[in-house]
């Protein structure tokens, strides 16, 4: 309750659960004129609001009730909650429409690392992998698939996923029974598509689908965007192997295949048609006559590879003109350099493959570094007497390429940096430097190999795709590749280091970089409620201190299913994350609070 000069009166401003307790007060009605005030849920004051739209910052107040944004800027009025922002940073949660949790959606509500860093909706289902639909007796399939695309352990999946489901829309009836930390959406996989209508033959490349398969095909993703899938995702990079080997089921899908799955979304119209290609002849065209007939936006991987450093400008050049001609694309494009995070305790050691190592693998972590520094015929074996193989052969390669990440975690070094240019400085054999290196301390250090993404040495090429108005964030692989990179705290390091840390070329203003994750990710796939804070969307919002703001240093835990590890980053800087105006998060620890939910298909703005 407050009192104010109004008009010469005294004026009591009360919510309701205040007025029958006024009222009943004696002569109150007679002493002043009551006026009645609805209470907000919440109201978060003096903050400094980058609103997801592109527009420029400004210092503001920002109201929610019933899970939805109510006001911004000046708001007046009494709240249940409110917290004093005292200038820092207000912006819409995260949008990561690119990432793999798949599996561990049905066993994790907490969506760690990416709930750590301001993430509200993810989406998963991409690059054609993923568990739905599944035949009974072919779990192993998907999980093997999943294993060598997405790098992450069977046994883990295997322990974790409790295959309840064989639909896509019985998947999603399963995802939508948990309540977990933020929303979730999903895509059909094309490659547990295909398997679950071919079986074997979908997956050895030797035959296509017949006539029958594709009818049957194009029902089942009919069947899937009614369910309220998000997108169809397909891979057609020879990137993407199973772990045994086994080329991606949808890489040799012909046009036949594309058109019967365009026809479906055409027939829902529903979805974006999400796109990993190595993009060689013809292949764009191919996907972009699917896109014709779907009359569907489709949203495509892009990548600097060094065998083609070039080849990135010019699918951007054609998605370019395939919007100039009416058709809907986005390049889907990273932050920072797409790298492998080497270590004693990673997925990818350097001394992994050598004998003389393997004899001390068992030890403790703390105790193998002590014997990798100590131990002066081990060190001698394991820089003189490198086995000869090809993991060796490509080491002696990505020691050209790797860098010491440090405490500073420069995500962009100088080449110069690099553990062989450092070596060949001192006239030292590089192994024996990354010897020293990962033996450091208790054996905790982590080498980068930027092996994407990096051609040129820097980021300007990222830079450039960055600011690429046909462009979006998208090649996080949050939940993937668990023991050798961390990129679910891609959003993070977009804010922080080209907002604020980068010194090796031109900086980004907020509100730009803000709006690349929010509102122009949630508008790609039709989440039209969300990404902006403006009066009448969704309250999914970040309050942020964004002097303090880092994405911290990777760390190799254990806690997935059966014992299995993987990296995170748990950032600094997050004060609180709100989903649907609850607080899920606050001053870098989860609440318990668990509002968010299964979005099925595009969801439509404010009126």
């Amino acid at each position: 309750m407050t009192y104010r000069r109004e008009l010469g009166l005294d004026v009591l401003w009360v919510g309701r659960k205040d007025l029958k307790r006024i009222m009943d007060i004696p002569n109150r009605r007679e002493q002043c004129w009551l006026r009645f005030q609805s209470m907000h849920d919440l109201v978060v004051r003096n903050a400094r609001i980058v609103d997801g739209s592109g527009s420029p910052e400004f210092m503001g107040d920002l109201s929610v009730s019933d899970g939805i944004v109510t006001n911004v800027g000046l708001v007046d009025g009494l709240s249940h909650q409110e917290i004093d922002a005292d200038g820092q940073l207000v912006i819409p949660g995260w949008v990561d429409i690119h990432t793999h949790y798949d599996g561990q959606a049905t066993w994790d509500p907490e969506m760690t690392p990416s709930s750590w860093h301001g993430v509200t909706t993810a989406v998963f289902g991409n690059c054609g992998v993923g568990f739905a639909p599944v035949r009974q007796g072919s779990e192993d399939f998907l999980i093997n698939l999943m294993e060598g695309v997405e790098d992450i352990p069977g046994t883990v999946l295997a322990e974790g996923i409790d295959f309840t489901w064989e639909t896509y829309p019985e998947y999603l009836d399963v995802l939508e029974s948990m309540p977990r930390v933020m929303d979730v959406g999903s895509q059909v996989p094309h490659g547990a598509l295909r398997f679950f209508v071919m079986g074997e033959r979908g997956a050895d490349h030797q035959e296509l689908p017949s006539a029958e398969e594709l009818v049957q095909l194009e029902a089942l993703v009919t069947e899937a965007f009614e369910a309220g899938a998000l997108g169809f995702s397909t891979s057609r990079t020879t990137k993407h192997k199973a772990a045994d080997g086994r080329l991606t089921p949808s890489l040799t899908a012909g046009d036949p295949e594309l058109a019967a799955i365009a026809n479906a979304m055409k027939t829902a119209r529903s979805g974006v048609l999400q796109v990993n290609s190595d993009f060689g002849p013809g292949e764009f065209e191919a996907l972009e006559e699917a896109t014709r007939i779907s009359g569907r936006p489709l949203s495509a991987l892009i990548i600097q590879v060094d065998h083609s450093p070039e080849l990135w400008r010019a699918t951007l050049a054609q998605i370019g003109q395939a919007n100039n001609e009416g058709l809907s694309m986005t390049g889907q494009v990273g932050c920072r350099p797409i790298g492998v995070l080497l270590g004693l305790d990673a997925t990818v050691n350097p001394f992994g493959n050598h004998p003389a190592y393997k004899a001390i693998s068992g030890l403790p972590l703390a105790e193998r570094a002590t014997a990798l520094r100590e131990d002066q015929e081990l060190r001698r074996r394991l820089v003189d007497e490198r086995p000869r193989d090809g993991f060796s052969d490509w080491m002696n390669y990505a020691l050209t390429r790797a860098f010491e990440l440090g405490d500073e975690l420069n995500y962009e070094p100088e080449p110069s940096t690099s553990v062989a240019a450092r070596a060949e400085a001192v006239g030292e054999s590089p192994w024996r430097l990354v010897l020293d290196l990962l033996a450091n301390g208790t054996g905790e250090t982590l080498l980068l190999y930027p092996f994407e993404n990096y051609s040129s040495g820097s980021l300007n090429e990222v830079f450039e795709m960055l600011t690429d108005p046909h462009t979006i964030c998208g090649v996080g692989d949050a939940g993937a590749h668990v023991g050798t990179i961390c990129d679910a705290s891609y959003p993070t390091y977009l804010l922080t280091h080209w907002g604020r840390d980068r010194t090796r070329g031109e900086r980004l203003p907020l509100e730009f970089l803000v709006n690349k994750q929010t509102r122009r990710t949630a508008e790609t796939y039709g989440l039209l409620d969300r990404g902006l804070l403006r009066a009448g969307y969704k309250a999914d919002f970040n309050v942020i201190d964004f002097e303090r703001l880092s994405v911290g240093s990777p760390e190799l835990i254990r806690d997935l299913p059966a014992g299995g590890k993987r990296l995170v980053q748990r950032p600094v800087g997050y004060t609180h994350t709100f989903v649907s105006g609850t607080e899920v998060a606050s001053r870098g620890e989860l609440t318990g609070l668990r509002p968010g939910q299964l979005v099925r298909g595009a969801q439509s703005g404010p009126r």
